[in-house]
């Protein structure tokens, strides 16, 4: 599974909580808090949702998108690395 795009955004969101730039989305999302981020990741998982109803998959795969992006996002805030969470996958894996 090629994980480099995810661990670079990863990256990204990281370094935007470090170093704030003021017209970035990712800072917009931080500095609005908890709640607001959770309510952004509850409208994406909406979408998502209703896209899974119909028979576009460029819809699904865009919405799932949008939904991976605000937990990165979330982690982020949280100060949760990526890592963490592939390391908790790979122990459910293991377990089995």
């Amino acid at each position: 599974m090629d994980l480099e795009v995810l661990q670079e955004l990863s990256a990204v969101i990281e370094d935007r909580r470090k170093h704030p730039k003021p017209k970035s989305y990712v800072n917009k999302m931080m500095s609005s808090g908890l709640e607001d981020i959770l309510k952004k990741i509850s409208e994406e998982v909406t979408e998502l949702t209703i896209s899974v109803g119909g028979s576009d998959k460029e819809a699904i795969v865009h919405e799932t998108a949008d939904v991976i992006f605000h937990l990165m996002i979330l982690l982020a805030y949280k100060r949760i690395s990526l890592a963490d969470v592939l390391d908790e996958l790979r122990k459910r894996r293991t377990k089995r």
